[in-house]
């Protein structure tokens, strides 16, 4: 299943235009990513907000994930401060999953953000988070903190924003969406073999791993006749035939 270094802003000192800053509201953004993350069977690891970029570079490519994905806000030079409004994607220009990501991301983000045509992917040539990390990579500048309107629209909309990203990371890996519910536990009921656990809700999906009869699963979501579960480790679907919540 797929694995990101989800990694919001630690830069504290970006002050919002009434209230605020982006280290907070970019922390409280993926605070409410994460309940999404866990239903559409997506494991992450979130930066230290005690270490900077270079920090969460070398954390990042420290161990393996299918992406990095920065969150920011922006704000505009001096000259035209509070007067920019939208929100850029940033991506490797050498990168075509990079691209590809950063394109799905932005164009889901259009159908939320009041000026759609102020959204768009765009190549970079100097951000670290982009192009210096192993996993493929995007920094998300979600809207511009100096400017009154788009503070008002990031503040007010974390939560649509924060399901948005997800469903963009589960279009990009080809697997489905799946909103949250409660947090389950249930026990695996087979004829005395292991569930299968397989990494999309299909007989056709392949089988990553299996969960011994008797074992209980923690349950974070269900798609169809399948369960997104996690058993030690292993993040995955498994029937929902062989499981008694």
């Amino acid at each position: 299943m797929p694995k990101v270094f989800l990694s919001p802003s630690t830069q504290e000192w970006n002050q919002y235009a009434t209230s605020g800053n982006e280290e907070l509201y970019m922390n409280l953004l993926a605070d409410r990513m994460e309940p999404y993350l866990r239903s559409c069977g997506i494991t992450f690891v979130r930066n230290d907000p005690a270490r900077n970029f270079a920090g969460a570079i070398k954390d990042s490519n420290s161990a393996y994930y299918d992406v990095h994905l920065a969150l920011h806000t922006n704000a505009a030079p001096e000259a035209l401060a509070g007067r920019l409004r939208g929100i850029d994607i940033y991506f490797a220009p050498k990168s075509a999953s990079s691209e590809k990501l950063a394109n799905i991301i932005a164009n889901n983000l259009k159908s939320i953000y009041p000026i759609p045509d102020k959204v768009g992917a765009v190549p970079t040539y100097t951000l670290g988070e982009v192009l210096n990390t192993k996993a493929v990579a995007v920094l998300c500048e979600i809207g511009y903190h100096d400017n009154y309107a788009d503070e008002a629209w990031i503040k007010n909309n974390l939560g649509l924003i924060s399901q948005n990203i997800v469903r963009s990371l589960c279009d990009y890996f080809g697997i489905p969406f799946v909103n949250p519910g409660p947090v389950r536990w249930g026990t695996v009921n087979t004829d005395g073999s292991g569930l299968n656990i397989r990494s999309y809700p299909s007989l056709s999906g392949n089988i990553i791993g299996s969960v011994p009869n008797g074992a209980t699963v923690m349950i974070n979501g269900s798609t169809g006749n399948w369960y997104v579960v996690s058993y030690n480790s292993l993040t995955g679907y498994a029937s929902s035939d062989y499981i008694i919540v």
